[in-house]
């Protein structure tokens, strides 16, 4: 059992390094070099801590019941369907196994009322964007009649892309372009759905740190994401112009299931634009190893039972 020990709780290990570490991978130099790199391995230690908490308890709790973890799992699954209860299981094996079923639950619930919310939000803002704004064909967008600027977009299957009269009277067309970019990268690449899971774990254990660390490094990641996007047909500085006009004034798009264009991150995303966003190197293989390696070994642990029962 102590190589499935060993496989589940490896994903463990950077949330018991706490948030001093969650903050340095947040200000590293290549993650700014490699966004998507350093978002891949910001979900792999996300998910793989929350499965790598489970697996470790369903280990724990079946290892009186057999030498292979698999087995347990299904001396235990034999065990509950034929009425045997927990036979063979002491209190800490008990407790184990409760851990892992209630932290399963938890993280479960707390996952559905976010994604439940996050689509209430966004069928709301839908709904106002319709009633209120004009659509322009020609720049597939939705224009609010305010002086105010802004721009942000509204993910979902019926996205919305939005402006205000005032973002479009101050934004030249190459600046104009730039943003509409951006916006579009964040609803064509379903930049919510990257977000969810770091919003659940923070509604789900919003008394650490790293978690809230984590949500906010990967939201500004998500911006740089979306601002490669839109670098490519006119280069940074028109974008980095856009950013400073709309900074300047704030964003405010009123709505948690939106991304708007000056709402994370605006300091780093100005200096990686001004300054070079820099060449990646080798720096996304190793990136991406590392979170094969995060995810693999609690993955490997709850699946295994499935597989030897198909073998």
């Amino acid at each position: 059992m102590i190589g499935w020990l060993a496989a589940a709780g490896v994903a463990l290990l950077p949330v018991t390094l706490g948030d001093r570490a969650a903050r340095a991978l947040a200000r590293a130099a290549w993650a700014v070099r490699c966004p998507r790199a350093a978002l891949a391995l910001w979900q792999a230690l996300g998910v793989g801590a929350g499965l790598g908490a489970v697996a470790l308890g369903l280990v724990a709790a079946v290892a009186p019941l057999a030498a292979v973890f698999p087995h347990g799992m299904h001396t235990l699954a034999r065990q509950l369907l034929g009425g045997q209860g927990l036979d063979g299981l002491g209190p800490v094996h008990v407790l184990a196994l409760a851990w892992s079923v209630g932290l399963l639950g938890w993280l479960s619930v707390h996952t559905a009322r976010v994604l439940a919310g996050t689509i209430r939000q966004q069928r709301r803002q839908r709904l106002l964007v319709d009633v209120v704004a004009e659509h322009l064909p020609a720049y597939d967008a939705y224009v609010l009649p305010v002086a105010g600027r802004v721009a942000y977009c509204v993910p979902g299957r019926r996205r919305r892309i939005v402006l205000s009269q005032g973002a479009l009277d101050a934004l030249t067309p190459v600046e104009l372009e730039a943003v509409l970019r951006h916006e579009q990268a964040h609803a064509r690449g379903r930049h919510d759905l990257a977000l969810l899971p770091f919003v659940a774990l923070s509604h789900a254990f919003s008394w650490l740190p790293a978690v809230r660390t984590g949500q906010r490094a990967v939201t500004v990641l998500l911006e740089m994401i979306a601002d490669d996007h839109a670098c490519r047909a006119h280069g940074e500085l028109p974008l980095a112009r856009a950013l400073v006009r709309m900074a300047a004034v704030g964003q405010d798009p009123g709505a948690a299931a939106t991304f708007a264009l000056a709402d994370a991150g605006v300091v780093e995303r100005l200096q990686r634009l001004l300054h070079g966003r820099g060449e990646p190197g080798w720096v996304p293989v190793v990136a991406y190893a590392a979170a094969v390696l995060q995810l693999g070994g609690p993955l490997a642990v709850l699946i295994a039972p499935l597989v030897c029962v198909t073998v």
